[in-house]
């Protein structure tokens, strides 16, 4: 069951449009964002947790 509240919320989504330049700048900003984010690498103590993770999967499969 839909509120008031959600119909508006949809029907202002839908109304709601950005033109293609604004588009392409969110578009460039994002990659940008998303490229920085790429190039910073996995931090090392994840790694170690992923790893742990790895060998622990493998001794339960065996």
């Amino acid at each position: 069951m839909e509120t008031g509240v959600a119909r508006a919320r949809k029907n202002d989504a839908k109304s709601a449009k950005l033109g293609r330049e604004v588009q392409a700048r969110l578009g460039q900003q994002l990659r940008s964002l998303y490229d920085d984010v790429v190039n910073q690498g996995v931090p090392d103590r994840f790694a170690d947790l992923l790893s742990q993770l790895d060998n622990k999967d493998n001794k339960d499969r065996q």
